[in-house]
């Protein structure tokens, strides 16, 4: 292994964070049921964490989605690579990211799901990298952390498909 990691958010500070967020939600959703849906791989980890904080009724669908370009840099392509079981009709709709840059994904994600008739659609993130946006419609309704431009892995995020498990956030050193 030639990279180390470096703690930047102690696993304490984000379940604290989480636990917040959770209260928030459960808050602006009092009398709903939230349809929340997890953008796979990485928010998975981050998603079961808020679902057993939250006090109102929760259903869960997943959606992974590709964005593919040259390069490390998303060409702002997306490919759904495993749709929704359930349709959405209705339904106050949460999708639950790991982590929003750029935003391209989910600017393509949130224009496709709103044709599927949910009553409303708001997103919330572990972790966002404001900085980074060049969808600048992307509006985050719930963020646990702003961070700075780091390459971050644990609870979910990964280097080279390592890292996903580590219940704190890290910088990967090289």
């Amino acid at each position: 292994m030639a990279e180390k990691v470096r703690v930047l958010l102690p696993e304490e500070d984000v379940n604290k964070r989480i636990s917040e967020v959770a209260a928030q939600i459960s808050r602006d959703y009092e009398g709903k049921q939230i349809h929340m849906i997890c953008v796979l791989k990485g928010g998975v980890f981050f998603t079961c964490e808020l679902a057993k904080r939250i006090t109102v009724p929760v259903s869960l669908d997943f959606m992974s989605v590709s964005s593919y370009g040259a390069g490390t840099e998303s060409s702002g392509v997306v490919r759904i690579v495993k749709d929704l079981d359930e349709p959405l009709e209705g339904k106050d709709v949460l999708i639950v990211e790991d982590i929003i840059d750029s935003g391209r994904t989910l600017a393509y994600l949130i224009e496709i799901l709103k044709q599927r008739g949910p009553a409303g659609i708001r997103l919330c993130t572990l972790l966002d990298k404001p900085e980074r946006r060049v969808k600048k419609q992307v509006k985050v309704d719930y963020t646990c952390f702003s961070i700075p431009d780091e390459f971050v892995v644990g609870y979910g995020l990964d280097y080279d498909q390592k890292y996903r498990n580590l219940p704190y956030i890290g910088v990967v050193e090289f």
